[in-house]
């Protein structure tokens, strides 16, 4: 009896796995490249927030990508960063990932600007440990893209910057952005 029990778990566990594997399969799948295709990134399932930010470490970084040789801009014309955030399990280098190198602000910086080295297109931007999503640089992806959702960390826009009115703008980071990060960490956590 004890055995058939434990039968029927595994078998369950391993239905449930085979449902989390045809789910991930069959959700939209998003594809970024870098400029000279070297480098692949594959988005799975929803992203938790497409989004523009202006923070100050944003425009640093931005800055610091630009200044290499053979990059296009990573800024909007308006100063944004514009990103689509997918959690960390739901984002994968699909190819190249030897090309990929991170760039740090500061050397304590707990976050990473990613670019392919093979033509120094900027990727991603991660953190070494804690949060657990990855901010993927939205002009680098191709097809149908998410609509951008809310502009943030607006009080560090450029001066003289008029920002559209076609999504919210935040100064900071919105209550509706933090709860979003949140749930995308519970869901997560959860399996699902």
């Amino acid at each position: 009896m004890a055995n058939g029990a434990h039968d029927r778990g595994v078998s369950r566990q391993r239905r449930q796995s085979h449902d989390d594997h045809q789910q991930m399969t069959h959700s939209p799948i998003m594809t970024a490249t870098c400029s000279c295709g070297g480098v692949e990134l594959k988005a799975f399932g929803r992203p938790i927030v497409s989004s523009v930010c202006y923070c100050d470490d944003c425009q640093k970084g931005a800055d610091k990508i630009e200044a290499l040789p053979g990059t296009g801009a990573i800024r909007d014309p308006d100063g944004g960063t514009a990103y689509i955030l997918y959690r960390k399990d739901r984002i994968e280098c699909s190819k190249g990932a030897e090309l990929l190198k991170g760039y740090k602000l500061k050397e304590v910086s707990v976050t990473n600007r990613v670019i392919a080295t093979c033509c120094n297109s900027a990727m991603f931007m991660n953190f070494d440990k804690g949060p657990h999503w990855v901010s993927a640089y939205r002009a680098r992806f191709r097809g149908e893209l998410p609509p951008l959702q809310l502009r943030i960390c607006t009080k560090f826009k450029p001066h003289g910057v008029v920002l559209p009115d076609d999504v919210p703008s935040h100064r900071g980071y919105p209550p509706g952005f933090v709860v979003k990060l949140l749930a995308s960490r519970l869901a997560m956590l959860l399996g699902r």
